[in-house]
């Protein structure tokens, strides 16, 4: 709308309001977004008429438009919510959260469930974060002014706060004018005119009588209609607005697939314009909201007139805003919105590949590996930790008489290949290759440098320009696209194809598999710029629309798979990133910072569900998923192309970042770097040298590190020390604060957000502390630098456990925190309890004995179900929802003492103090393999102790803790990999646990000891004597009961002690870590147990 057009809806406002149509001044208000009535807003807020205060805003932003806006709504429901709780209307207060608040679920999800957790509190003030809630009336003057904060900050608020400064009855003043200047123009003026109507132009009529309206003019006569709009003001005519096509959510097509065969468009479109008539091939595509729906005079973009596929927010993305951090007040976990210090920025190694880099991937488990594919057609795997290129092949035709006549015939004539694409599958068991020749190979990895061939496909005639893992039906398949204008689908173990997708008309570019609501689709794009949709059913593509730059484009999602974005580049050089609206079928923003004319194809890469990142310009350009600014760009000291590759690390902490002379850049954030050091330099096996050596590239590799030869690992492992820790000096440790009723630490856990420690004392209380935010310790985690608070809420009370009224001394006490930290489940002998952990009370109780838990789990994708280990060696998986127990297993002769779900391979695993580990399936809990330990000889199997699990975070491995040895399985087919026995003059085992990258296996010792081992071979690295955190005068009977290690801080740890006493300990300052990893010991394979001294000796020997 032009800027006359605009002005005249002020002068309506003007008058509406002197004429006192006041419910009218506020609907035009509403409906035309251009002045927001803080008054009336005010007034509204006040009477607590929250529709009214809602569908007044809607007017100017939609709940998802910016944080701004999200912070708005948010504050109005939870008022909403609150007044509804205050007033004891549960059944208000529900609809609230379900068709209020639950739109925020999907944004913070843990802020949710916060919220959620106020319906079981008898008063909401109980909530810590809400104590000084007063009454309704001072609560909603305290929420408007922070609602007006978030107004004026607002730049869809922008111009619309002030009222034009108007002199009064303008309108009636500009139309009075109008008249005077028709009146002079009249051919015979009469004195003093008579003006009865304001429909048609004054003109002074013969005497007998005005002229009357004629019908060309007239509108509601049958006459010509004006164009839309508004006053036809000359050269200010208003812009007119595009047709907008009604969009197909995404669950519509997905839930709804075509009677037949639609292989080019579906009924509606998804992302984009509506379907195309076969008249027009190639239509125009829509233009760039920023450039063309702006004209000279226009400070605004009516929301009524936004151009085709366009939400309101990509459409003001060429306004120079600067969106400020926001978070939630009033409720413990809240976003927060710093600037790029979680961004990898910094270099931390430059290495050289040999040949181009074209495609690379982080390992999703292992976050230090790094897969390349070269212009050459060479893949290689790098441990960027440690330095190392652990595996070099050269391109090969595995079996050349398998493939078509037609590849045959163009290798032939030209062997030159490049590599397209390399990618891991999900749990990182394989990798695929796609080449710029038919060719797509998978290879199966087994760890360190361990690459086997596994399929080999000719998938495509001409180019495979991109390839994808995906599970179909729970089964792993691979996806392909390529120069045929075909997508297949292939079983990933036998290489059978599954589907073909036909429909393009161009060469396909890339695919993005994904699925949502429990359904799988892939998106495709190709060089014509469509993108399409596609689900396993053969039925032909869902959508079809086109991709801005209409060239190459790729697609991706958010690491929480919630939010769809695409990069592309024209054959122009225009590139273009922006983010859809899958439900309303709608770009909703576009990301401004490219260059006029890129150089080449950029590519992107998204992390942390935050972040966005572009090789462009020869540099990387950042933006906030939030924001469609640039927010910086980082030239990692020069040496970049043009374009340059990049790919983020599964966790957003390490990004590697192609540059010139074959060259790659690894960045890091302060947690990436941390990985890094944390690495280990794994040895590679002698058997696999010979076979390593013959592939290894002998061109100019930088600073790789060369392999070490075996008299060079001799000597390194004489001179290797383990680091002994025997003095406080040497380390940092800190004392918590006690508790006077506590005798005994039994359980253990730092909380998942790393700012407090959660412990379960013998005499069944539990213990909270907490760690504030200070100048010292902004972020508020764990450290012993500052000291905790022994929490407890305003009432005093204390989360304590049913007791068993016989023998509680043998009672067995374990405890399970919910991923949120919102509650935990708890038991010592007796009833297990639901305690809030906000206010410490009781939620629910349930299950008494006999039998008595033993060992509790929660389901890694269900919270409602938990798994309980019982004294009477069976296993309950139990519904808390239902209050039902679903399954009862049991294979186990003595209680259970451990459980442990896999987040991927979809097991439980369980240990007994039978010393039996178990797998069983977590979907149908059938028992699929079982093992006892290998107990030392010295050791009665009968006598009962406890054996405990704990997955490694590549969740297909898992840690085994027995007062006699540790040891690390692998899950499937449950075999020891590694073990360590400590020798007989030895303390036995009181507990270990992974440290939070599973780099590390921390494991103390009932002499006290702690001993630190490399968690990939199960050898000692530093061994830390009592004497260091505990003063001579503690008794030598007080010992370690237990360890628990910070969820973020790789070398932080906490021990629980028999005297009831916790203490956290961390390197020192100035070391860092804890020692210096022990060498490789010459390329051995052994899985035997190697035992040195850990005792109280501080001998310098290593490990054997």
């Amino acid at each position: 709308m032009s800027s006359l057009s605009r002005e005249l809806v002020f002068l309506i406002l003007q008058f509406l309001d002197e004429e006192k149509f006041k419910e009218t001044v506020h609907k035009l208000e509403q409906e035309s977004g251009f002045f927001f009535n803080m008054k009336h807003f005010e007034d509204e807020v006040h009477n607590g008429n929250w529709e009214e205060v809602e569908r007044y805003l809607s007017g100017f932003t939609k709940v998802d438009d910016n944080r701004y806006s999200m912070k708005l709504f948010f504050e109005i429901r939870k008022q909403k919510y609150l007044e509804a709780l205050d007033k004891h209307d549960l059944s208000k207060a529900v609809d609230v959260l379900v068709k209020d608040l639950k739109v925020f679920s999907s944004f913070n999800e843990e802020l949710f469930k916060e919220i959620t957790q106020l319906l079981t509190l008898e008063n909401f003030r109980d909530n810590e974060q809400l104590s000084k809630y007063g009454d309704t009336r001072s609560a909603r003057a305290v929420m408007l002014v922070e609602l007006k904060k978030l107004i004026e900050a607002n730049p869809l608020f922008r111009d619309k706060l002030q009222f034009p400064n108007l002199k009064n009855s303008r309108l009636r003043t500009l139309i009075n004018q109008s008249l005077n200047w028709q009146h002079q123009l009249c051919k015979t003026p009469k004195p003093n005119p008579d003006i009865k109507t304001l429909f048609v132009d004054h003109s002074c009529g013969q005497p007998n009588g005005a002229s009357t309206p004629s019908q060309a003019n007239n509108p509601l006569l049958g006459g010509a209609v004006p164009k839309p709009g508004g006053f036809p003001l000359a050269a200010h005519a208003p812009f007119q607005p595009m047709p907008v096509p009604v969009p197909t959510p995404l669950a519509s097509w997905m839930s709804n697939p075509p009677a037949g065969t639609h292989p080019a468009v579906s009924g509606g479109p998804l992302l984009g314009p509506p379907p195309i008539p076969a008249g027009f091939k190639y239509p125009r595509t829509p233009p760039n909201p920023s450039i063309d729906f702006l004209s000279g005079d226009s400070d605004h973009v009516n929301r009524r007139t936004r151009p085709l596929g366009i939400s309101d927010e990509a459409s003001q993305a060429s306004l120079p805003v600067n969106i400020q951090p926001l978070s939630f007040p009033g409720i413990a976990h809240s976003h927060t919105f710093s600037a790029l210090d979680d961004f990898p920025k910094s270099v931390a190694w430059t290495f050289s590949q040999g040949s181009t880099p074209m495609s690379m991937d982080f390992h999703p488990a292992q976050q230090t590996l790094l897969l390349v594919g070269t212009n050459v057609g060479d893949i290689g795997l790098w441990e960027v930790g440690s330095r190392e290129r652990l595996m070099q092949r050269n391109f090969k035709v595995w079996d050349l008489s398998k493939c078509s006549m037609s590849f045959q015939a163009s290798v032939a004539k030209d062997a030159g290949v490049s590599v397209n694409r390399v990618i891991w599958s999900p749990d990182g068991s394989l990798f695929g290759v796609a080449y710029s020749r038919h060719i797509v190979q998978i290879y199966s990895y087994h760890g360190k440098n361990d690459v086997r061939q596994h399929l080999e496909v000719d998938a495509h005639v001409g180019a495979v320009n991109d390839l994808a893992f995906s599970h179909p039906n729970k089964q792993l398949s691979v996806i392909t696209c390529g120069d045929d204008k075909l997508i297949k689908v292939w079983d990933a173990t036998t290489g059978a194809k599954q589907y073909t997708f036909e429909g393009h008309e161009a060469p396909v570019y890339s695919v993005c598999p994904h699925n949502k609501d429990s359904i799988q689709f892939i998106f495709s794009t190709a060089l014509d710029g469509k993108i399409k949709a596609w689900l396993y059913d053969n039925l032909g593509s869902r959508v079809d629309y086109d991709a801005p730059g209409r060239w190459c484009t790729t697609l991706a999602y958010s690491s929480d798979g919630k939010r769809l974005f695409s990069c592309g580049t024209s054959k122009e050089g225009e590139s273009h990133i922006v983010e859809w609206n899958e439900s309303e079928g709608a770009v909703k923003r576009i990301y401004q910072g490219f260059r006029k004319r890129s150089l080449g194809v950029v590519q992107f890469d998204t992390a942390k569900n935050r972040f966005l990142a572009a090789g462009d310009d020869f540099s990387i350009k950042i933006w906030d998923m939030d924001n469609t600014q640039l927010l910086t760009c980082i030239d990692t000291d020069g040496g970049l192309p043009a374009s340059p590759r990049i790919r983020f690390s599964k966790n957003g902490t390490l990004l590697a970042v192609s540059a010139n002379d074959n060259g790659i850049k690894i960045l890091a954030n302060t947690d990436g770097f941390r990985v890094l050091r944390a690495s280990e330099n794994l040895a590679f096996d002698a058997s696999r040298t010979s076979e390593g050596a013959k592939n290894r590239d002998t061109r100019d590799h930088g600073d790789v590190k060369p392999r070490i030869a075996a008299e060079d690992a001799n000597d390194k492992l004489k001179n290797w020390k383990l680091s002994e820790i025997n003095e406080p000096s040497l380390c940092r440790s800190s004392k918590l604060p006690e508790h006077s009723k506590v005798t005994k630490i039994s359980r253990l856990t730092y909380t998942n957000s790393g700012n407090a420690i959660l412990a379960l004392s013998s005499n069944a209380i539990h213990l909270l502390w907490k760690w504030p935010r200070s100048d010292p310790n902004f972020s508020g985690k764990a450290t012993t630098s500052v000291s905790p608070q022994l929490w407890q809420p305003s009432s005093g009370i204390l989360m304590t456990n049913d007791m068993p009224d016989v023998n509680p001394e043998e009672a067995v006490p374990c405890f399970a925190l919910s991923k949120n930290d919102s509650y935990v489940m708890s038991a010592s002998g007796g009833k297990i309890s639901l305690f809030n952990m906000m206010t410490f009370k009781t939620m629910t109780t349930f299950m008494p004995p006999p039998p008595a838990a033993t060992s509790l789990a929660f389901h890694p994708q269900d919270n409602n179900i938990i798994a309980i280990g019982m004294d009477d060696s069976s296993i309950q998986i139990f519904n808390v929802r239902v209050d039902e127990v679903k399954s009862k297993l049991k294979g186990h002769s003595k209680r259970i003492t451990g459980l442990a779900f896999s987040n991927t391979l979809n097991v439980l695993v369980s240990s007994g103090a039978d010393a039996q580990l178990c797998v069983w399936s977590s979907v149908g809990w059938e028992m699929q393999k079982s093992r006892f330990l290998q107990l030392p000889s010295r050791r009665s199997p009968e006598a009962p102790s406890e054996t405990r699990v704990q997955f490694h975070h590549d969740q297909t491995h898992f840690l085994v803790i027995h007062e006699t040895q540790l040891a690390i399985y692998e899950t499937t087919k449950l075999d020891c990999i590694h073990q360590w026995v400590p020798p007989e003059s030895a303390a036995p085992i009181s507990h270990a646990t992974f440290s939070c990258d599973s780099q590390l296996v921390y494991a103390s010792l009932l002499d006290g000891t702690i001993c630190i081992f490399n968690a990939a071979h199960l050898r000692l690295r530093c061994r830390i004597s009592r004497s260091a955190y505990l003063p001579s005068s503690v008794s030598s009977s007080i010992h370690p009961t237990v360890i628990a290690a910070h969820p973020q801080e790789v070398n932080q740890f906490a021990l629980g002690l028999s005297d009831g006493s916790v203490h956290v300990i961390e390197p020192h300052a100035s070391e860092a870590k804890w020692g210096v990893a022990p060498p490789p010991e010459n390329g051995s394979t052994s899985n035997a147990p190697v035992t040195p001294s850990v005792g109280a000796s501080s001998s310098d020997q290593p490990q054997r």
